[in-house]
């Protein structure tokens, strides 16, 4: 069943697709069926930048406990960096 999960936000960095690196301007993510992981349901990541076609993608497929950990792990790395920074200012 498809579940119309989808959140899109503004993005600002790089990414290195079939290509080589571009310029980002969204992350999307979405739970639904995946396209290439042998997994019923994934949580879907994309980095892309749509003013330079569809080769402008890099893309993960996860399972929810491995896009759990993913998030528990950002949280704590952006935590430390947000410390480091104030730190420095």
């Amino acid at each position: 069943m498809c579940t119309s999960i989808v959140e899109i936000v503004n993005a600002e960095g790089k990414g290195k697709g079939k290509d080589g690196w571009f310029a980002l301007t969204k992350s999307v993510v979405s739970y639904d069926h995946p396209h290439f992981a042998l997994l019923e349901e994934a949580i879907t990541i994309d980095f892309v930048n749509h003013d330079h076609g569809p080769g402008a993608r890099a893309a993960v497929e996860l399972t929810l406990e491995s896009a759990k950990a993913l998030n528990g792990a950002l949280n704590k790395a952006i935590k430390a960096a947000e410390n480091e920074h104030a730190k420095r200012s």
